[in-house]
């Protein structure tokens, strides 16, 4: 990657760090907000775990299920890692590889289009007097209404896009022997969250291996959910494959 690719990376990600950031301020200002935001993700979190049981009762793929549950779309909210980054910023871009730029920036992206996503749907599902009581057929419904078709799809897109640079992160054992140094350093600095997110993800998909199948079941499966989703399909998450 270019000098002038590597710049346009580091523009990216301060665009997307000011996105999620505003969007987070938003809903947090509204303690109901943040209140309904946290139910809606923490049943979306719950489907996840639903639908990719296997890849979670797998030996080899449980650690990169788990870090896509919990540290790339989870109800943990990730406030505190995007601060981190905001404060560095000028430092990362002048001493972390292309490579990790690029992940950062496509998990930011991710965190701030979900943080949009998630605003509408607790709009749509409030509408509907169906907060208190999230269920698969309340939350399709509100996902069918709130439309964003294109979002979800992007949505789709970078997630597996953030698999994909993890898996070229582990291919760089000088990656894998910084985190280890800086884990110390990183905590005395204030960006332990930071750290963690980077470290998780390189040993989860370290640990892994190939991850041509893990990324093609979590594409495929939720391409097969989405389309069900704006279809209308009855029971749009009974999908085969995660009984």
């Amino acid at each position: 990657m270019s000098s002038e690719e590597k710049e346009c990376r580091v523009a990216q990600l301060r665009q997307h760090l000011g996105r999620a950031k505003a969007l987070r301020a938003e809903a947090n200002a509204d303690p109901r907000m943040a209140e309904d935001r946290l139910r809606l993700r923490t049943w979306q979190a719950d489907r996840l775990a639903r639908t990719y049981r296997d890849l979670l009762d797998s030996k080899r793929y449980h650690d990169a299920a788990r870090f896509f549950l919990t540290d790339l779309y989870g109800p943990k909210d990730f406030s505190e890692r995007d601060h981190e980054v905001e404060r560095i910023l000028p430092t990362l871009a002048a001493t972390l590889p292309a490579s990790g730029i690029h992940t950062i920036a496509l998990a930011i992206e991710v965190d701030a289009l979900s943080e949009e996503l998630d605003a509408a749907m607790v709009a749509e599902l409030r509408r509907a007097r169906a907060m208190a009581k999230i269920n698969d057929k309340t939350y399709a419904e509100a996902y069918r209404r709130c439309g964003h078709r294109a979002q979800r799809e992007l949505q789709l897109k970078l997630i597996g896009e953030v698999g994909e640079a993890l898996a070229a992160l582990t291919r760089k054992p000088l990656v894998h022997a910084a985190l280890r140094i800086m884990r110390a350093p990183a905590k005395l600095a204030g960006l332990a969250e930071l750290h963690t997110f980077l470290d998780h993800g390189y040993n989860a998909f370290h640990r892994m291996g190939e991850p041509a199948e893990f990324l093609a079941t979590i594409i495929s499966r939720e391409t097969v959910i989405l389309q069900r989703l704006y279809d209308g399909v009855p029971r749009p998450f009974d999908i085969q494959g995660n009984d």
